[in-house]
């Protein structure tokens, strides 16, 4: 009965980021939508999901195929003038010489019959969206749920440093520590407190995973010897885990300021992670994660409540609109780099050089996600998680 409800319960945290995951992407598209009707280019469908169409309706003012499929995972918005088989520069080619040839504008409701700074518009919308989808989403959450309490904490495990006398036995993210000695635990700051105090002293924990308690002896080691550590824990007793916040209301002005700083912090963290990976690949790329690594960390930190949640959706939107901003062919920014270079040429990027790039970044691509894959599951499947 125990393993049912585990197994239902993992099922529904997967489910509830599929659709996490799927708004996200709904709402990129719908970006690209807006700024596309804005600028006069036709829509042929929006579509909610992937897959067979289970049910749709169309527009009769803007021909516009509204649909719903059956894998309701992502979505697309299918302009006019973009067949999604060929690169950007080379519709344009197309476009520009079909024109010519019959000598008279064609399409005006055409993707391709746009000047390069509307498609570049229509491009950019997409990222765009994400970004302002995290901020709303962090604002929503500062309204409905609060915000981190930086005077608080819940005895809950927010994350555990590899290697240390936590990890050692078996501590991980999402764990709720019930007992130190035999004495009830409720708030996390005084579970620190009593174990900085502890150093070279064997306690013992008591903690809860999945409904099920288990208990363990451990000797704090000095803080410093542990990374990262708090100035203020320097030469005190440390396990290796940091408890995850608890969240406190907060006012309406309040919840504005507070969610453009977490802003602020998640575009720091972002592109700041992409600093080191372009600095140090060989030291940071194994901290890099995918969408199976995403999973597993949103279904861990449904456990600490909406809030923490709602945070963690507010990144990956930003990080999804970094992702698509980068230069690869397929991507947003691949297809914006072609309009650009058609900009400073004032025409299209030549086939020959287009088809390297292509292929270029195809490969990279590809070879990129199946190795962030592999690596996710690795890390999975040795028990290490995410964190």
């Amino acid at each position: 009965m125990l393993l049912a409800a585990i197994t239902l319960d993992g099922t529904l945290k997967v489910v509830t980021f599929l659709v996490m995951l799927s708004v996200l992407v709904v709402l990129h598209e719908l970006g690209h939508f807006i700024l596309a009707r804005r600028n006069g280019v036709r829509v042929n469908e929006f579509s909610v999901g992937m897959g067979p169409k289970l049910f749709g309706w169309k527009s009769p003012r803007t021909g516009t195929q509204y649909s719903v499929r059956a894998l309701l995972i992502g979505g697309y918005c299918a302009m006019h003038g973009e067949d999604a088989k060929t690169s950007e520069a080379e519709q344009q080619r197309e476009f520009q010489a079909e024109r010519e040839e019959q000598a008279r504008t064609l399409d005006d409701d055409n993707f391709q019959a746009k000047s390069p700074w509307q498609r570049l518009a229509i491009i950019v919308a997409g990222p765009l969206a994400n970004f302002i989808l995290a901020y709303a989403i962090l604002l929503v959450g500062a309204f409905a749920f609060g915000v981190e309490s930086p005077s608080s904490a819940q005895a809950v495990v927010g994350q555990v440093v590899p290697g240390s006398p936590a990890a050692v036995h078996g501590l991980k993210a999402g764990d709720r520590i019930v007992a130190l000695d035999g004495l009830r635990v409720t708030n996390g700051d005084a579970l620190v407190t009593t174990i900085n105090g502890a150093l070279g002293k064997r306690v013992t924990i008591d903690y809860v995973r999945n409904g099920q308690q288990f208990e363990f002896d451990v000797t704090p080691v000095r803080c410093e010897s542990l990374e990262p550590v708090r100035p203020q824990e320097r030469g005190k007793g440390c396990i290796g885990f940091s408890p995850f916040p608890a969240f406190a209301r907060v006012g309406f002005g309040e919840a504005f300021v507070v969610s453009a700083k977490e802003y602020g912090d998640i575009a720091s963290n972002v592109f700041g992670s992409i600093g080191l990976l372009v600095t140090d690949f060989p030291k940071y790329s194994s901290q890099v994660t995918g969408v199976v690594g995403m999973g597993q960390a949103a279904t861990t930190i449904q456990s600490f409540g909406w809030g923490p949640y709602l945070a963690l959706a507010a990144t990956i939107s930003f990080a999804l609109g970094v992702f698509n901003l980068l230069p690869i062919p397929a991507l947003d920014g691949g297809r914006g780099a072609f309009i650009i270079a058609e900009l400073i040429r004032r025409k299209p990027v030549d086939p020959e050089r287009e088809g390297l790039v292509h292929l270029a970044g195809f490969a990279v691509l590809l070879v990129l996600m199946l190795v962030i894959a592999l690596h996710d599951i690795m890390r999975i499947v040795s028990g290490r998680g995410v964190f």
